[in-house]
């Protein structure tokens, strides 16, 4: 190599290594200034709007909603909304679903919905086409009418009716708890529900997501009334998705009827709706 080449391969390189230098450093600059814009608490006028329109904001304790707050913050500036069949997103409905979706990960995993990309909202229950293989190999094809839908790590579909349907005091319906309680078990390639997933650490849970599975499809059988919504006896997937519903929505009762399953919601989202 003679001294031009390598005086041009010095040069490359020398560009290369100050290309990433200047983007480490843009890098960490946004990080400062994100971190400085999201410490602002959240306006009043922000905090009365939940305080009206959501009874679950309302039970929160104070120093909960205060650490909620710059995840939410961040939610709203990474996350794109994007309304559907013509439903013009608003502020509004943007904050009460972030406040609840940041719940879920305000003591588990602030960084859990960074792969989220966008949020598609439909004024009402939505249609989806759906293929199914029977044991067969035969495979049907038809139509859902769904009120939410976690479609990957990437989106989630929510019905804005069913949103605001969620807002009832002492009712365990949650589309945006339910449909986020996917996403989660998603973004760890559905361990969290998988009762075949050899991991130690997920032993306990599954024993009691087992057990209280096959007690809850015992009941339905037999036409109990049941505190769990009977949708949960779908799936081992959507009894976690319900079981989080409820959780959050009627902890003490939860706590009183299933104190094991509970306990185990309870480590896991590191929280204790029933004391608030």
């Amino acid at each position: 190599m003679n001294n031009q080449s390598q005086l041009l391969l010095a040069v490359i390189v020398g560009g290369g290594l100050l290309a990433i230098l200047a983007g480490q450093l843009w890098s960490a600059a946004r990080e400062r200034r994100r971190a400085a814009e999201f410490s602002e608490p959240f306006p009043a006028q922000w905090r009365a709007l939940l305080e009206e329109t959501l009874p679950l904001y309302r039970r929160m304790p104070k120093a909960l909603r205060l650490r909620l707050e710059p995840l939410v913050r961040a939610f709203l500036a990474d996350v794109r909304f994007v309304g559907c069949q013509g439903l013009e997103v608003t502020d509004e409905m943007r904050l009460v679903i972030a406040v609840q979706a940041c719940l879920l990960i305000v003591e588990r995993d602030p960084r859990a919905y960074e792969s989220l990309a966008s949020v598609l909202l439909y004024p009402d229950q939505f249609i989806v086409n759906e293929t199914d293989e029977d044991e067969a190999g035969v495979v049907h094809e038809g139509e859902s009418v769904l009120s939410g839908q976690s479609l990957d790590t990437s989106r989630i579909v929510l019905s804005w009716r069913d949103v605001q349907e969620s807002a009832v005091e002492g009712d365990a319906y949650n589309v945006v708890l339910h449909e986020f309680a996917h996403y989660l078990d998603n973004s760890v390639g559905g361990t969290l529900t998988d009762l075949t997933a050899r991991r130690a650490a997920l032993e306990a849970w599954h024993d009691v997501l087992h057990r209280e599975y096959e007690a809850l499809c015992d009941a339905v059988d037999r036409g109990e009334d049941v505190l769990i919504d009977p949708y949960g006896t779908e799936s081992t997937v959507e009894f976690f998705a319900v079981a989080t519903e409820t959780f959050f929505e009627t902890p003490r009762e939860l706590r009183e009827h299933h104190p094991a399953l509970y306990a185990e919601l309870k480590g896991f989202y590191g929280l204790d709706p029933a004391a608030w």
